[in-house]
C-alpha cells in the first residue's frame, strides 16, 4: 500500500455549535491522500470545501475527527508543533495570490524559507528555480503589480513549494482568471505537482480541470462522496 501523506479520519465541523442556527458544515469525512497522488475536491461555493482545507491544513480544528500528515497524528500537538508541520509539510494555494506587493516575485518565495530556517542564499538559488520551472523567470525582479494574473498565480505556486512541503492544499487555485488563462495556468499547476511527486488536494468547480487529476471527490451536504 503506498505512504499515506494525508488521512482524515471521522472529521465534522459546526459553527454556532450548540446555538440556535447551527450549522452543520461537514459530517464524518474520511479521506486517505497517497503519496504522489492528486485529488479533486469538487463541490459549489458554500459547500464547505475551504473549511475542509483548512481542517486538513491545520488552519482550522474539528469538533470530531482525526488528521494525520505524513504519518503524524495532529491532535494534542502543541501550537508550535502544529505550526512547524504546517510550515515544513503543507503548502497552500489560494484564488487570489495573496503576495506581499512591496516583494519581488523572488523575494515573495524567499521569504517562507528565511521563516523556515533557510540560507538566504538556498532560498534565492530555490525561488530562481522554481520560478524557472513556471516559466516566468525573467519575472524575478518584478514586483506584483507589474505582473499579470496568470504570473501573480505562478508565484503564488512557487511560494506554496518554496518549503518542499509533502502536501498541497489548492483552493479555487485559477478561479479568479480568464477560462483560457486558467486552463493554461492549471496546466503549469499540475506539471509542477506531478514532477515534484508531492500529494495535493485541489478544490474546484471546474469539471474540466477536475478529470485531469488522478481521481475526483464530492462534497454533497457535508459528506464526502468518491466519483
Amino acid at each position: 500500500m503506498n505512504e499515506l501523506v494525508l488521512a482524515l479520519h471521522g472529521i465534522a465541523k459546526s459553527y454556532n455549535k450548540g446555538l440556535p442556527g447551527e450549522v452543520e458544515v461537514l459530517r464524518d469525512i474520511g479521506l486517505n491522500v497517497a503519496k504522489g497522488e492528486v485529488v479533486a475536491l469538487v463541490a459549489p461555493s458554500g459547500a464547505g470545501k475551504s473549511t475542509l482545507l483548512h481542517i486538513a491544513g491545520l488552519l482550522d480544528t474539528p469538533d470530531a475527527g482525526a488528521v494525520r500528515i505524513a504519518g503524524e497524528e495532529m491532535s494534542g500537538l502543541s501550537d508550535a508543533r502544529r505550526t512547524a508541520v504546517r510550515r515544513s509539510d503543507v503548502g497552500f494555494i489560494y484564488q487570489f495570490h495573496h503576495l506581499l506587493p512591496e516583494f519581488t516575485a523572488e523575494e515573495n518565495i524567499v521569504l517562507p524559507q528565511l521563516a523556515n530556517g533557510i540560507a538566504r542564499s538556498t532560498a534565492h538559488a530555490r525561488a530562481r528555480d522554481l520560478l524557472g520551472k513556471v516559466g516566468i523567470a525573467p519575472r524575478a525582479g518584478h514586483r506584483p503589480a507589474a505582473l499579470s494574473g496568470g504570473e501573480q498565480q505562478r508565484v503564488a505556486f512557487c511560494r506554496a513549494l518554496a518549503n518542499a512541503p509533502k502536501l498541497l492544499l489548492a483552493d479555487e487555485p485559477t478561479g479568479n482568471l480568464d477560462p483560457a488563462t486558467s486552463d493554461q495556468v492549471f496546466g503549469v499547476l499540475l506539471d509542477l505537482v506531478r514532477a515534484t511527486g508531492l500529494s495535493a488536494v485541489i478544490a474546484t468547480h471546474n469539471l474540466e480541470l477536475a478529470a485531469r487529476m488522478d481521481r475526483q471527490i464530492r462534497l454533497d451536504a457535508g459528506r464526502l462522496i468518491s466519483s
